[in-house]
């Protein structure tokens, strides 16, 4: 099997996640909401795990609600947050370098609904300045939304600043985190966010649940429309194994963090990042303030996607596309200022709980193989396209 380097992509399931998801799937079919004995066992178990995510994040249970994932969180947020201003059209401050679950949202708030939206701009190492942020804050302003972490390149954002320079202006700051929960610190006090989104895939849990933190005292209006569930933002019968399991998956993050994974992990992506260095490739994004797993690396002359095709043994991914025959670069590296050549080049590396110094090894010199038989213009075997 190939060394799987895209835990940014999605993580295998922890141990602890399994079991806590076959428990439910076997002994917890009761719907939360009936009152009878069964229904009990299953409003227990999500009420377990409001806790065990509430404890990761630093927050009270109350303030956690369950979604269907990142998208549904972001979307919960943003444009509950503009229904539940009232302030007319409303305004919403982001960066150009957001998920597309927060663009997209802020692009159909600005067709469908007349919002106002600045989209800032960020440095050669990906990141918002602060001070653009106030400078972007008008009386209209609904809400920031700024990532905590880059899916792509890693880049963490300077949340605390951004929370301060916000809370000067009574502005509601949501922050995605979805990548940074369960790989760095993410408490909600010490970031400043009123609002914080969530993903259970990308810390090892499964796919389909996520959650959003709502401060106390944050007026959403709900996106979807039903029942009472989730103090009425998200109604609908609970999904428990998917809860359950999100809940056991931030309790193994808090385990793993203690046990010094964070510092592990960082070790092996400088492993890496030496390796390939050493052959000349280039970083992209900041050298410091970024994710301790993730690496997003270009070869000179070489195209993303022709590298791990002529490297199988490296299961990664590229910020590249290609639409209508023509592979473009990734907008996040475009928006960094990186040249077209370099960011075609782009390679994104991301390494989890499962690596290990043979499997970095075994990636670079792969990853490195294929760069130097790229530069030498050799055929990509047909069997790798």
């Amino acid at each position: 099997m190939a060394v799987y380097l895209d835990h940014n992509a999605t993580t295998p399931l922890d141990p602890q996640v399994v079991a806590a998801m076959r428990h439910s799937l076997e002994a917890l079919f009761g719907n939360p909401s009936s009152g009878h004995a069964y229904g009990e066992a299953a409003a227990a178990a999500v009420a377990a795990a409001r806790e065990q995510v509430a404890a990761l994040l630093g927050c009270r249970p109350g303030e956690v609600t369950f979604t269907s994932g990142g998208t549904e969180s972001n979307n919960l947020a943003l444009v509950g947050a503009v229904a539940a201003a009232r302030r007319g059209a409303g305004h919403l401050v982001t960066s150009v370098v957001e998920h597309p679950s927060v663009l997209e949202v802020c692009r159909h708030l600005e067709r469908r609904w007349g919002c106002a939206v600045t989209y800032l701009a960020v440095d050669g190492e990906g990141r918002v300045d602060p001070d653009d942020v106030g400078r972007a804050l008008t009386p209209a302003t609904v809400a920031v939304s700024i990532m905590h972490a880059n899916n792509e390149t890693g880049v963490l954002q300077p949340i605390a600043v951004i929370a301060r320079v916000v809370r000067e202006h009574g502005v509601l700051l949501h922050t995605d985190a979805a990548q940074s929960v369960g790989k760095v610190a993410a408490r909600v006090d010490e970031l400043g966010a009123d609002l914080l989104t969530v993903a259970a895939h990308k810390l090892y849990g499964p796919k389909g649940v996520g959650a959003l933190y709502v401060r106390d005292g944050v007026s959403l209006d709900p996106v979807l429309r039903g029942a009472g569930q989730e103090r009425g933002l998200r109604p609908g019968t609970e999904n428990v194994a998917g809860i359950t399991g999100l809940g056991a998956a931030c309790a193994a993050a808090a385990e793993a963090h203690a046990a010094g994974e964070t510092d592990r992990v960082a070790a092996l992506r400088d492993r890496l990042w030496q390796a390939l260095r050493a052959d000349g490739w280039r970083r992209n994004g900041h050298p410091t303030e970024v994710l301790p797993n993730t690496l997003n690396v270009s070869a000179d002359g070489a195209d993303g996607m022709e590298l791990l095709a002529r490297a199988p043994e490296v299961a990664a991914s590229t910020g590249s596309a290609c639409h209508t025959g023509r592979t473009e670069p990734s907008p996040v590296l475009a928006a960094m200022g990186v040249p077209e050549a370099r960011a075609l080049g782009a390679v994104r590396l991301s390494l989890g709980r499962s690596t290990t110094e043979a499997d970095v090894d075994a990636a670079a010199a792969a990853l490195v193989g294929a760069a130097r038989a790229a530069r030498e213009g050799r055929a990509v075997s047909p069997a790798l396209r």
